[in-house]
């Protein structure tokens, strides 16, 4: 599997451009968690599979819209996101890409250039990290950003309505979130429908088939503070999960926490 490199951290990446922080990431130094930067500026899951699987991808996409909102799509081989970020290139503009086969993960790379294929059509899908800041806005502390992590990230047992020949669980990120803040929480993301909206859980995690909160799937671990409940969102991990689980034979995909940022603000609905 391919290793990534050290990083160096700006001192302030919330008041990085969305330009800014492409340049960093594509250096191939900086394979970081991209909550947190770019204040203001929507961020974007990354899906890029084969031309003949493009219409299962769109079919499981249009079927499963909580975790799997599309933002774009691109034309076989075209690694430029359009206008969603004009001089963008999605083979080198994301921190840390993964790269699986026949549905194993086989690379975790800085840099997609040499994985990317003449067939492949990109989706870009909608990341919750884009509401982060209305939520730390209205008063909701976003803790894994306070602790300098990635946000936990959990498969469940629910699972997805199947396209082709994609099938998979829905994952999903957890928040902690101050018990008399959740309904701000959920009127706050439920303005990003295009960033997974609402939360699809509050409260107890065994519920979707979670045993140990502690211990996500995907990102890091994030310390509850007294009070905090865990509030639940779909989370654009999922078509990964579904890549896995319907061992697709071929798929470049972002790291999970690790985004492509656009210059679109955050796209609240309206």
């Amino acid at each position: 599997m391919g290793m990534l490199p050290a990083m160096s951290f700006p001192e302030q990446p919330a008041v990085l451009t969305p330009g800014q922080a492409r340049a960093l990431f594509r250096t191939g130094t900086m394979p970081v968690t991209t909550s947190g930067w770019c204040r203001g500026y929507a961020q974007a899951n990354l899906l890029a599979v084969p031309r003949e699987l493009a219409f299962d991808a769109l079919l499981f996409a249009y079927r499963n819209p909580a975790p799997c909102p599309v933002l774009a799509v691109t034309d076989p081989g075209d690694p430029h996101p359009g206008d969603l970020a004009e001089t963008a290139d999605l083979r080198t503009d994301l921190p840390a890409y993964r790269v699986y086969t026949d549905g194993v993960l086989v690379a975790e790379v800085p840099d997609a250039t040499e994985y990317w294929r003449d067939d492949l059509v990109a989706f870009l899908i909608g990341c919750s990290f884009s509401f982060e800041t209305a939520l730390a806005t209205a008063g909701v502390p976003v803790r894994h950003v306070e602790q300098g992590g990635n946000v936990p990230m959990y498969v469940t047992d629910h699972l997805c309505r199947p396209a082709g020949v994609l099938t998979g669980p829905l994952v999903v990120s957890m928040r902690p979130v101050p018990s008399a803040l959740v309904d701000t929480a959920v009127e706050v993301s439920a303005r990003y429908p295009v960033m997974h909206g609402r939360p699809v859980h509050i409260g107890d995690p065994s519920e979707l088939g979670i045993t140990d909160v502690t211990r996500p799937d995907f990102g890091d671990p994030v310390v509850f503070e007294e009070g905090d409940v865990p509030v639940f969102w779909a989370c654009g991990v999922t078509p990964q999960a579904a890549v896995m689980a319907s061992k697709v034979p071929y798929a470049v995909t972002h790291a999970p926490g690790r985004m492509f940022i656009t210059d679109h603000a955050d796209l609240p609905a309206g």
